[in-house]
């Protein structure tokens, strides 16, 4: 999807009647440029007369042992190790994958 220029997408006003129940519809095209999907919860703010929305995506629906399986190896396993040691090594990988460098002590 091509983006538009920010200041042709403010111009833009969209007019909808609010509903019996004060719900309000989120244009198609708003909603797909902010990538807001069903089951967002949003977060709603009085700001100089106007109402502020913002949008916040549900928790995932993974387990997290799921979605770090691929960073499970033989050599990391937690077996009896302590577990702040545990959370040191996988802190120092995400470090080194993510930035290419290792990570300083705190």
């Amino acid at each position: 999807m091509t983006q538009k220029p920010a200041t042709t997408w403010r111009r833009r006003r969209h007019a909808h009647k609010v509903g019996p129940k004060g719900q309000v519809v989120i244009d198609r095209e708003i909603r797909e440029r902010l990538g807001i999907e069903p089951g967002w919860t949003t977060s709603q703010l009085l700001v100089d007369g106007c109402v502020q929305i913002r949008f916040f995506p549900p928790d995932h629906n993974r387990s997290l042992a799921g979605a770090l399986a691929h960073y499970v190896t033989e050599e990391n396993r937690i077996g009896d190790r302590d577990w702040s040691e545990i959370k040191e090594q996988a802190w120092a990988e995400y470090v080194r994958e993510r930035w290419g460098k290792p990570a300083e002590d705190s």
